[in-house]
């Protein structure tokens, strides 16, 4: 079962109060469900025009490959070629730098992905795993590699 409205939901707001938290810039904070479909979008007031695009992509790119974000960065690193037929391919649609997260269920299930945008990406990505971890989800950004 994909991610539902409400834990998307959770997500967004505990993501975006981690942020407000830190003292981050404003967020934009997107989830997708598996099939790249948007579920839920949070953009804090001060979040850039761009940040809703930026961060779907950082989600979309990751449900799109299969993979997760260090996965996706090493393969840009290693292949750029390639990389940029992706994003060619994609309309633009894959970012390889942190602040894309994939959310599983306990048992490892996939369910969807989160995106955020505003922030230095090591940033996003920590906001992102705070969302996830408040609607009792697990993030994988790959580090735990």
């Amino acid at each position: 079962m994909p991610i539902t409205l409400d834990q998307a939901q959770t997500i967004v707001r505990a993501a975006l109060d981690h942020g407000t938290q830190q003292g981050f810039q404003p967020l934009t904070v997107s989830v997708l469900d598996p099939g790249g479909a948007l579920v839920a979008l949070g953009r804090q007031d001060g979040s850039g025009y761009l940040r809703p695009d930026l961060a779907t992509a950082k989600a979309w790119g990751l449900l799109g490959m299969g993979m997760t974000n260090r996965a996706l960065a090493a393969r840009a690193a290693d292949s750029p070629d390639i990389y940029t037929s992706l994003v060619g391919l994609a309309g633009g649609k894959v970012v390889s730098v942190p602040g894309g997260v994939l959310v599983r269920d306990a048992d490892g299930a996939l369910l969807g992905a989160v995106g955020i945008s505003g922030d230095a990406s090591l940033n996003d990505e920590a906001a992102a795993v705070a969302g996830i971890e408040a609607a009792g989800l697990v993030a994988q950004t790959g580090a735990e590699d």
